[in-house]
Order: structure tokens, then sequence, then C-alpha cells
């Protein structure tokens, strides 16, 4: 499945959240993320988010679609993902 993570969490763990996302999905730009995960990673991701947040004060959206190919991104700006240029 195709999953975009959205995140607004306190400035002490931002750059937690950033580092651990990094390792299953694309980082797109300041606190959003996307890529393909199977169900078994996404629930990975779920429970290290939940070890790193405070569920009080953080908030982390996760969207989820079929594919990539279910959505359609358009990009007004300067791309920082850079996503395309991966081969």
């Amino acid at each position: 499945m195709y999953v975009i993570v959205a995140y607004d969490v306190n400035v002490e763990r931002v750059n937690r959240v950033k580092k651990f996302l990094r390792r299953y999905l694309n980082w797109v730009q300041n606190s959003l993320f996307e890529g393909e995960l199977s169900e078994a990673d996404l629930e990975e991701v779920k429970m290290g988010l939940r070890r790193i947040i405070d569920e009080d004060e953080d908030m982390v959206v996760i969207y989820r679609l079929k594919s990539e190919k279910a959505m359609k991104r358009e990009i007004i700006g300067y791309d920082k993902s850079g996503i395309d240029e991966i081969i």
C-alpha cells in the first residue's frame, strides 16, 4: 500500500521522528513522508511512532492508499524531496 505520513510534534522529538521515518519512507518536505509499505511495516511504523511521541501533545496523521497510482501528486514550486530522481 502507499502511505503518506504527516506529523506535528514537539520540537524536542522532531529529529527522532524524522530519523525513524527515514528508515521506512521517503522524505518529501518538513514533517511529511511517503512511500510503499507492507501491512507489517506499517504496524512497525505505528508502534515505533507511539514509542517516540507524546500522544497527549503530538499528532501523526497516516493516509493509506491502495497504490501510488491511486493518487495524483502535483507539486507547485521547488520539489525538495527529489523522489522522481531515484532510479
